[in-house]
């Protein structure tokens, strides 16, 4: 007879190896249907939690901050690298034209809105109404993979799809400052005096050094992976997870120097992918990132569909917060996306794609999770409440529509000749 804790273990084991089964089978069973994997992984998670013996696993964020912001951080990062192995265009002012007008305009106005938008509706005070603007503002990469651009080299990379994948590398590294500033704001109770340290310090240093360490660990890395002699160079070993030792190379080194290690990673990731365009190796690189990204991915849903189900994630919701849940993924963000992209040489129905599919998802959880721990706002229960209904519309939202909505995006790129 096993010992009732050991009972529990190994049904945890096993139901966890059934997942990481399904997590492996199911994309390509579900490309064709209207549902997605995350909506799966959520609802896994809400029904193996509703076993007593599981019952204790589900917990709310607060409980546990700190881990909640590790691990959300980290799966942040190996999208991050992903997204960044799987880009094939060089990067221009003119052939990255839609991810500047998305960062620059799309982003910032999305911001401003939703913290207006929260300050008003839901009662929030400025800094909570920024950190709730800031921690929304970003497109998601870990959950946006069916809408990206596919693995290094092998498919085209449509308008839609680059910009999707492009605008998620980069706006959630963009996102800190302001996620920054509504931590000064709640330490400082609104003063105006710590604005300017703040613009020097989360603005221009850490900005500039996450584009420097970036490019330089990107330059490093792939003159180890691709220019050295044929004997030294890590290209010629085959080992995909050099992706991972990239990744924490990139972050820790930057984050060390005080820079953000989310742009770091994303642009070292763009250097590598670019040190050698053709080497096969590449294809390796990006499948072992996704490979874990996938995982990791996994647990956090599943984890996040027992939060919702009975830790009480959405426990401070009233009709503000689903108004406000509303209006942030139907209206703010297609509208910021579309003004964006107003005048740029592109049909309709393709920056209607790229402003719908703003999807929310792990990087609003990690910056939720890093203001909370770094500052004391207001009410935080409700502030949980509001992302995690955002995340979940977001996940079943996005999830049902994606595949019709490329579906459709694709015929009419590549009409059938008569």
């Amino acid at each position: 007879m096993h010992h009732p804790s050991n009972v529990l273990y190994l049904e945890v084991l096993s139901g966890v190896g059934v997942m990481i089964l399904l997590t492996a089978w199911l994309p390509s069973v579900l490309r064709r249907m209207r549902v997605s994997l995350p909506m799966l992984c959520v609802g896994a998670g809400a029904l193996l939690t509703a076993l007593p013996d599981l019952r204790p696993l589900a917990v709310h964020p607060l409980d546990y901050p700190r881990a909640t912001e590790r691990l959300s951080e980290m799966v942040v990062l190996v999208s991050l690298m992903g997204a960044g192995l799987k880009i094939d265009r060089l990067i221009g002012l003119r052939r990255w034209l839609l991810t500047w007008r998305l960062l620059g305009i799309a982003m910032p106005l999305t911001i401003v809105l939703l913290a207006v938008l929260a300050h008003n509706l839901l009662g929030l005070g400025v800094a909570a109404a920024l950190l709730i603007g800031s921690s929304l503002a970003p497109t998601d990469p870990v959950l946006a993979a069916d809408v990206q651009v596919g693995a290094p080299g092998q498919e085209y990379e449509d308008e839609a799809r680059f910009a999707l994948t492009s605008e998620a590398g980069l706006n959630d590294s963009l996102a800190f400052p302001f996620v920054n500033l509504a931590i000064v704001l709640a330490g400082a109770g609104y003063s105006l005096a710590d604005l300017g340290p703040w613009l020097m310090r989360d603005v221009v240093w850490k900005l500039g050094a996450g584009v420097v360490m970036g490019y330089l660990i990107g330059r490093v890395l792939g003159c180890l992976t691709f220019h050295l002699p044929s004997r030294a160079r890590l290209s010629r070993r085959g080992n995909g997870f050099v992706a991972m030792g990239a990744t924490c190379l990139a972050y820790g080194l930057t984050e060390l120097v005080g820079g953000y290690g989310f742009l770091a990673v994303f642009i070292a990731a763009l250097g590598l992918r670019h040190a050698c365009r053709n080497d096969s190796y590449h294809y390796r690189l990006h499948a072992f990132a996704e490979e874990v990204e996938r995982l990791l991915m996994m647990l956090l849903l599943l984890a996040f569909g027992g939060m919702i189900a009975y830790g009480g994630l959405l426990g401070a919701t009233d009709w503000r917060v689903l108004l406000f849940a509303a209006l942030a993924l139907l209206v703010v963000r297609p509208a910021a996306g579309m003004l964006s992209l107003w005048g740029a040489p592109l049909p309709w129905w393709e920056k209607c794609v790229i402003s719908f599919f703003g999807i929310r998802g792990m990087g609003s959880i990690y910056y939720m999770a890093f203001a909370l721990d770094h500052a004391s706002f207001t009410d935080p229960a409700r502030l949980w409440s509001v992302i995690g209904w955002i995340v979940l519309i977001s996940i079943v939202l996005h999830g049902v529509t994606v595949t019709p909505a490329l579906q459709v995006l694709d015929r009419w790129q590549h009409p059938r000749r008569p």
